[in-house]
């Protein structure tokens, strides 16, 4: 029977009556990030665990220092982990490589690494078993009915410990008596019948925090640009594998970072240069976390294309203008001004508004990278028959436009990423780009020095 106990078999257990999830993958997979979130700050550090153990798969789920110092954990990890040199083509510089694989193989780090199957999928499952805190998480569901799952209740927790010793006890009986061994340290447990009265809440304040509310709707692809209709091969999947997995990698050192930083702040002794180096770094992470995102996306879009896309009545405009401060401080640390121009009284637009600010950072990010200080950023929303035209123009010294430096000195590094040797830094293919905006409502027209246009639909008032 261990066998046959795969983690896609632990997590239909532990999706045992819940009703069929109703998102698509981009929603579920910010869910996911989320609860992440609510579980080690809301829930798991304020009871400062000493003791415990976790579960996880694909890839580590707790980045939170505090409790990988003291919770002993076991993660199932992709094969592709195992030869990152290789497969990434010498990309990374041997140092990050031996790191990251230091950390994967090793108990440095508050994990044990143990080897993923083909039939365990690729979602991501995480158990969580302190005195007082005992929860499962999972993301579960075919297309368009993926769910976020939380269960919390002592039976289904116990069938899932039940399962998962199973598991270890044909895979490594060491780690079997490891686990055995760790949770009875734990003593009794203490089941808190209250923890789903403050997940939910907490996700849900999070939530709403990062989105402005919408109204979904599912429209066709009208504007977008045709799918190529030819499948990755298992190479092309191997990249796209290993890419997802360091995405997790850069961002889950950035978020321990910030949420360290969030923790200094609330001292009210620091002196004003400390706060506001402290808040420096803390928008840099954040600038970071957003771009790998973003990556970490743009994967997933190349190995499933959406067949159609949710999308929302969406104010663009007003959300370009509450993004525009950040945005200018994140330009004048670079020494570039940004300059916004929005024809008032426009219509809404169909896209995915959560997905749609960080998608419109990564364009300022795309078309002031290589700008000089004294350059100059400027942005414009104006109607165009159907659709609102967003257009973003590069200036230096205000003499001279300068468009995106992306069409004929870029490289292609695979499907995703490519590379600018003039300023050294990784950022998405243009084509990638042109799929993520598509899946957003939008379409990309990009010619050599005239900046970057984007399109987007506008939303009917009957709709």
């Amino acid at each position: 029977m261990s066998d046959s106990i795969s983690l896609t078999t632990i997590q239909k257990r532990l999706a045992e009556g819940a009703p069929p999830g109703r998102v698509d993958e981009p929603t579920v997979r910010r869910l996911w990030w989320a609860a992440l979130d609510t579980l080690q700050d809301d829930i798991l550090l304020p009871r400062n665990p000493d003791q415990g153990i976790w579960l996880a798969a694909p890839l580590p789920a707790l980045y939170e220092p505090r409790l990988l110092n003291c919770l002993k954990g076991w993660v199932w990890a992709p094969d592709e982990l195992e030869n990152l040199q290789l497969a990434h083509g010498g990309l990374l510089p041997p140092s990050r490589v031996r790191s990251i694989q230091e950390r994967s193989y090793s108990n440095v780090g508050g994990y044990q690494r143990l080897p993923l199957r083909q039939e365990d999928g690729h979602d991501p499952l995480l158990l969580i078993i302190t005195q007082d805190v005992q929860l499962a998480l999972a993301l579960q569901g075919e297309p368009g009915q993926r769910h976020l799952l939380m269960r919390s209740d002592p039976k289904t927790l116990s069938d899932l410990l039940k399962m998962l010793d199973l598991r270890l006890d044909s895979e490594d009986p060491e780690h079997a008596i490891q686990l055995r061994q760790a949770l009875a340290n734990l003593g009794p447990l203490q089941s808190n019948p209250e923890l789903e009265k403050i997940f939910w809440p907490r996700l849900a304040e999070r939530l709403a925090g990062m989105a402005p509310s919408l109204t979904l709707q599912s429209i066709p692809e009208i504007s977008h640009p045709p799918k190529s209709r030819e499948e990755p091969n298992q190479g092309s999947n191997a990249e796209l594998n290993l890419l997802e997995a360091l995405t997790h990698e850069v961002r889950t050192p950035l978020a321990t970072i910030r949420t360290l930083i969030h923790t200094l702040l609330r001292r009210s002794d620091l002196p004003g240069v400390v706060v506001s180096r402290l808040q420096q770094i803390d928008a840099e992470c954040t600038e970071q976390i957003d771009r790998f995102g973003l990556i970490f996306y743009a994967a997933e879009l190349q190995r499933q294309p959406p067949d159609a896309s949710i999308l929302a009545h969406t104010d663009l405009g007003a959300m370009l203008t509450m993004l525009h401060p950040a945005w200018s401080q994140q330009l004048e640390r670079r020494g570039v001004k940004l300059q916004l121009d929005i024809t008032p009284d426009l219509p809404e637009v169909l896209s995915n508004p959560g997905r749609l600010e960080p998608m419109l950072g990564g364009l300022i990010d795309r078309t002031s990278r290589g700008l000089p200080a004294g350059g100059k950023l400027s942005m414009t929303l104006r109607p165009a028959g159907p659709r609102l035209k967003l257009q973003i123009l590069s200036q230096v010294h205000n003499t001279k436009e300068q468009g995106s430096k992306d069409n004929d000195q870029n490289a292609d590094l695979g499907p995703v990423l490519s590379w600018d040797p003039n300023t050294g830094s990784l950022q998405l293919s243009q084509a990638a780009t042109q799929r993520m905006l598509a899946s957003l409502g939008g379409l990309l027209t990009q010619r050599r020095d005239k900046g970057l246009t984007v399109f987007f639909p506008i939303a009917e008032e009957n709709n």
